[in-house]
């Protein structure tokens, strides 16, 4: 089978799909920006983002613009492709950024599988949670715009997939029932080399066992709770003198906007928070081994999160046996319950945040409980779970499935 993989960042979410497709011996193509890291053994046809058109624009339509260049710039490159004679059986994509606006201008015919990552809400997910950063007054005018673009890839795909419930419950509702919930899956530790010990970037070497405690994020922002956590860093310190804090994550600008006077999120909450910087370990970004081999050494894991796209960071750290620490918002309360599986928190305390975090370092006995049922949870993400259902899609997609067939609906497991 021709699979024709888009993403912007490829291989971004479908990293263990396209690994998994390589080894069912599928021929795998994919088309990416000229930033996208790739996969070793793909090829993949890249494209600059283009700058600007010169004159106005209105403000709300920046990133429009920018998707419909992006779209014109991948549609240039399936349009050779098909020239040369190529023709994909099915297309991944995910469309978030615009690239397969004009997708069936080529290949009418071709399945065309969207990763419905995000649609965006004025109100009741990430936009005006967090009172620090008031929501611009015209916020709600801007992401209706923004979200048109989301419904024109809604109905130019053929299948729909969305990782979580909550993700999906962002759609309109005329649209929910044709999407399908597959989360692509991560590695169990079962799968990974059993590590007791973690050699840091600047040379410290930790071991499981001790007082640990992780936290983790693509980068170190308000998005992920990055401002929270700093803030509950000296009432720990203070409640677990021996505690090692590692804090895995860059310093560039994910989500959001960067802070203003200040580099970066880091710099700002290091200027307002006073701590130990001796137990206090800034790794940056990690390679996955050493990422991996940092969970398994810890105690607990602390995971913070608006109202926003589920990490893979929480279920890998799950998966890893960690006492996960994890904010009370819709997106964790779909993985975590509780008291049974882990602990939940109010994103903005941080001193209640601190108090749940010296609880398990000094009574770790007593979460042995939420450790098996952590990773008895994580199980259900399996990475080769979630890749099968990718291909059960593919299969259904070459066999003729219609979008807006509606998909049964599953009771809440844990």
């Amino acid at each position: 089978m021709k699979l024709l993989v888009i993403h912007q960042n490829f291989p971004g979410q479908f990293r263990h799909v396209v690994l998994a497709a390589i080894d069912r011996r599928y021929e795998v193509l994919a088309i990416g920006r000229d930033t996208a890291p790739g996969i070793a053994g793909v090829k993949i046809y890249r494209y600059r983002a283009a700058s600007r058109a010169p004159g106005g624009i209105h403000p709300y339509l920046t990133r429009y613009e920018q998707a419909v260049t992006d779209g014109q710039k991948v549609l240039e490159i399936l349009r050779r492709l098909k020239h040369s004679g190529y023709r994909p059986d099915v297309i991944l994509a995910h469309p978030g950024w615009g690239e397969t606006l004009f997708v069936k201008d080529v290949y009418p015919d071709t399945p065309l599988v969207h990763y419905c990552e995000y649609y965006y809400r004025a109100q009741g997910a990430d936009s005006g949670f967090d009172p620090e950063f008031p929501r611009a007054p015209r916020d709600s005018s801007r992401l209706r715009i923004l979200n048109s673009l989301h419904l024109l890839n809604l109905e130019q795909c053929d299948i729909a997939i969305a990782p979580t419930r909550w993700q999906r419950s962002l759609f309109p509702a005329a649209y929910q029932s044709a999407i399908r919930v597959v989360h692509e899956g991560v590695i169990q530790r079962s799968c990974l080399a059993k590590v007791r010990a973690v050699r840091l970037p600047n040379g410290v070497e930790l071991r499981a066992g001790q007082p640990i405690v992780t936290y983790v994020a693509r980068n170190l922002e308000p998005y992920r709770g990055f401002h929270s956590f700093m803030r509950a860093i000296p009432p720990i310190q203070a409640e677990c003198p021996d505690v090692q804090i590692i804090i895995v994550g860059g310093d560039d600008v994910s989500y959001g906007c960067k802070p203003v006077g200040y580099a970066n999120w880091r710099s700002r909450m290091e200027a307002e928070v006073s701590f130990d910087h001796s137990t206090v370990h800034f790794t940056g970004k990690l390679p996955y081994q050493t990422y991996r081999a940092v969970l398994q050494c810890s105690k607990v894991h602390v995971y913070l999160t608006y109202p926003f796209v589920l990490s893979w960071s929480l279920l890998e750290a799950m998966a890893s046996g960690c006492v996960v620490v994890a904010s009370d918002t819709a997106p964790v309360r779909e993985v975590i319950v509780d008291g049974h599986n882990g602990l939940l928190v109010d994103f903005f305390d941080h001193h209640a945040i601190a108090k749940r975090i010296a609880r398990v370092l000094e009574s770790a006995g007593e979460y042995d409980r939420l450790r098996s049922a952590a990773k008895l949870t994580a199980s259900r993400f399996d990475v080769e779970c979630g890749t099968k259902k990718y291909f059960e899609v593919f299969e259904s997609a070459t066999s003729g499935y219609l979008k807006k067939q509606p998909v049964p609906q599953f009771d809440r497991e844990i």
